[in-house]
């Protein structure tokens, strides 16, 4: 196009230039010729105007502006801007999620609208109900306590349950039992009464242990400070006192019951409840101990929307989805299920949500009057529930399910003539009404 202009541009002068001439005419010869020419031939066609000379003009420098056009991109290249806007736009709507939660308060739960006031653990140790995020330190004040009855089994209970790492815990154990073991099969040598504090190995092993300096105390060490021979610093030993030495026997339980201990577990409390029948007893109003996230747990999350992001822009096989699949199901930490009974009673309880089916069933089977009666459990959409073994977030029944509760009708009604409820009558008398 732009050539084309350039020889419609040259065109017009060359028409406009007038006739010829050769460089050796004379003025009067070239005066008849032009003369002759300007008769014979017809007037020439006039020059563009200045309106069109500027509109050429105008159109030649769009085109030589206008961009050339882009070669066709290939699906690498697609894919890439694809992933680069979607990018963009996750980040954006992170950073205005951030925004919005700096400027407006936390939102208050109210407690009457939920299902269930939060996640509750039962202290093995005192019995009582705490919530779970005052769980761990329940539980260390109670060992705490416990130690003015027991010191033994108290500093044991702080080397297990205290200590995150089990594979520390099991080599610090180990290592505190060989002490202990060269005490009880060498009595009469003195080395083994004492423990030096600043030994490479206890340093590594022992001395980072929570508990671990209470439990020497207790088993009859007692902390002095000797000096070396040829060093001059003091340093710090565990001496066995004499009367430990006497009880070579209680040495020995001391050493097998650290062996054997197990950390303190505090179990979950099912906040078992027997509702009234109900149309809303597959509406759930879950408290947000149910959808905590832990610092693990949001790293996850991110790398998780990360991969989404792949995921557009790619086919996924079977293996792919099964895998994502299993993701999912490790989302929530724990359930609340409701099972409905023949009579429409509602009994509701908390579970871990890796917990199997079994835990359910045997729930179940607490509360009713006859632990002989056998019964089936229906999930959403009747699915039945036949493998105990599969967890409760593998059969989708996580955060919350509603259940149904079935078996022989002959059984039950002559269950239910006889004594009025599948369900104990102590649950019955504190019956709620589902808000």
């Amino acid at each position: 196009m732009k050539k084309f202009f350039q020889d419609l541009k040259a065109d017009l002068q060359f028409r406009t230039a007038g006739p010829g001439q050769k460089l050796t005419e004379t003025p009067r010869e070239r005066a008849p010729k032009e003369k002759t020419k300007a008769a014979e031939s017809p007037k020439p066609r006039q020059g563009p105007t200045n309106e069109a000379q500027m509109a050429a003009a105008a159109a030649l420098a769009r085109l030589e502006q206008k961009p050339k056009p882009r070669a066709p991109l290939s699906q690498d290249a697609i894919r890439n801007q694809v992933k680069k806007e979607l990018m963009n736009e996750a980040a954006a709507s992170d950073k205005e999620a951030t925004l919005d939660q700096k400027n407006s308060l936390p939102a208050v739960e109210d407690p009457a609208a939920l299902s269930v006031s939060g996640i509750y653990f039962i202290c093995p140790l005192t019995g009582s109900s705490v919530q779970k995020d005052k769980k761990e330190a329940h539980i260390r004040q109670a060992i705490q306590q416990h130690a003015s009855q027991d010191p033994v089994g108290a500093s044991i209970m702080e080397i297990h349950t205290l200590n995150r790492d089990r594979e520390k815990v099991k080599l610090g154990v180990e290592t505190i039992a060989k002490y202990l073991d060269n005490i009880h099969l060498h009595p009469e040598e003195e080395k083994y009464w004492k423990i030096k504090l600043q030994n490479k190995v206890f340093q590594e092993r022992i001395h980072p242990l929570e508990g671990a300096d209470k439990f020497f105390q207790a088993v009859g060490f007692e902390k002095i400070t000797l000096s070396v021979p040829e060093q001059e610093d003091p340093e710090e030993f565990y001496i066995l006192k004499d009367e430990a030495l006497e009880k070579l026997d209680d040495l020995k339980e001391h050493k097998e019951n650290l062996l054997s201990a197990e950390p303190v577990r505090a179990q979950l409390d099912r906040q078992r409840c027997v509702f009234k029948p109900s149309a809303r007893a597959s509406h759930f109003e879950l408290p947000s101990d149910f959808f905590n996230l832990t610092t693990e747990e949001l790293i996850r999350e991110r790398r998780l929307r990360a991969e989404a992001v792949e995921k557009i822009t790619m086919l996924r096989t079977k293996a792919m989805r099964e895998k994502e699949g299993q993701r999912e199901m490790k989302k929530y930490n724990y359930t609340l299920l409701r099972v409905r009974f023949p009579d429409g009673y509602i009994l509701q309880g908390t579970f871990f949500a890796r917990e199997p089916v079994s835990a359910l069933y045997q729930f179940v089977q607490e509360a009713l009057q006859v632990d002989w009666l056998p019964f089936e459990l229906l999930g959403p959409g009747a699915q039945k529930l036949t493998d105990e073994n599969m967890a409760f977030n593998e059969c989708g029944l996580v955060p919350s399910a509603l259940l149904t509760l079935t078996g022989d009708e002959d059984i039950m009604a002559g269950i239910k003539e006889q004594m009025g409820s599948l369900l104990k009558p102590e649950l019955l008398s504190d019956v709620q009404v589902l808000s």
